[in-house]
């Protein structure tokens, strides 16, 4: 079928969509730390039935002591710091403008490889970090009262809370690739040539499990700290938090991220990623319905620019 991986693209930025506004719901109704608690059991639940599914082992027993460092480190810095800071946007500022912030994930995703991996910084990464700040700028600055004053049109807790749900993926990111690497060697040094066939499609699956397993920890922890365990356990009689919970681990970390993955193997891996980042935009219409936030030609035009800039990352 023509054109599939790009269909699949589109599909996952549509179930991104859907995943973040679910979210948004899901910390409101039943507070970040007890919706986290919960989706990351369940997304854990749900990772270890498939990886017994389809290689028949639901654990990384393979997984050596640097992998699972560099893993679970990885797990505390993106689905633990990242994800905290994400879903507390979207209480401040919105699952729209929650995801707008998202698009700085690929230049810090540049800077920590630069930093950490000796990745080349090149002239079109710095173009593509410009283009992606000037479009989040343009939609959350305004005009001040004076002609030449600019202020911001949203609460500095939830800018500072998106700037860090960018930092922890984009960190986070480059974590997981060391992780993933060191698991690589450790699962090839286990196994047969024939076995490792079979198991690597699914290693990104594996290793995603050992990060769901630093999250649901962090978040246990905190949730026992905070004395939050009745709250927790008081959750379940929310149905509508329960169910935009359900409907946000499904659209997210269990089906986004599949299909993520499928994508890549129908399309090339810079136009999937582009047609990935398009959430922002996509994001607007139903943002405008569900929670009635208006739509300005400045927010549209912002989203565009911001998305464009996230493309060049993968495009250039």
């Amino acid at each position: 079928m023509h054109y599939l991986g790009e269909i699949i693209s589109l599909g996952v930025a549509f179930s991104w969509t859907i995943a973040a506004m679910s979210c948004e719901v899901a910390s409101k109704q039943l507070g970040v730390i007890v919706t986290n608690v919960w989706r990351m059991g369940l997304a854990l639940a749900l990772s270890l039935i498939m990886m017994w599914w389809f290689t028949g082992e639901a654990f990384p027993i393979h997984a050596q002591f640097d992998s699972w460092m560099w893993l679970l480190f990885s797990g505390v810095v993106g689905y633990f710091f990242g994800d905290w800071c994400l879903f507390n946007s979207y209480i401040s500022i919105g699952s729209r403008y929650g995801q707008l912030f998202m698009t700085l994930a690929p230049m810090f995703t540049a800077l920590s490889a630069w930093v950490m991996m000796g990745q080349v910084m090149n002239l079109n990464s710095l173009i593509a970090m410009i283009v992606t700040m000037s479009g989040i700028a343009i939609s959350v600055l305004s005009k001040g009262e004076g002609k030449s004053k600019v202020s911001l049109q949203l609460p500095l807790k939830g800018v500072l809370f998106g700037i860090g749900a960018g930092l922890g993926q984009g960190l986070g990111y480059v974590l997981s690739l060391i992780g993933q690497e060191h698991y690589k060697a450790d699962v090839q040094a286990a196994v047969t040539p024939e076995v490792w066939q079979g198991m690597e499609d699914y290693l990104s699956f594996s290793a995603n499990l050992i990060r769901c397993i630093a999250g649901l920890v962090c978040y246990g922890i905190w949730l026992i700290l905070k004395g939050d365990s009745k709250r927790w356990v008081q959750s379940v009689r929310n149905k509508k938090g329960m169910w935009a919970l359900i409907i946000a681990v499904f659209s997210g970390p269990f089906l986004g991220v599949s299909f993520s993955l499928m994508a890549g193997q129908y399309t090339n891996a810079g136009i999937a990623s582009t047609l990935m980042a398009t959430s922002p935009i996509m994001i607007l219409l139903p943002a405008h319905y569900f929670f009635h936030e208006k739509i300005t030609l400045k927010g549209v035009v912002g989203a565009v620019i911001s998305v464009i800039g996230v493309s060049l990352f993968f495009l250039l």
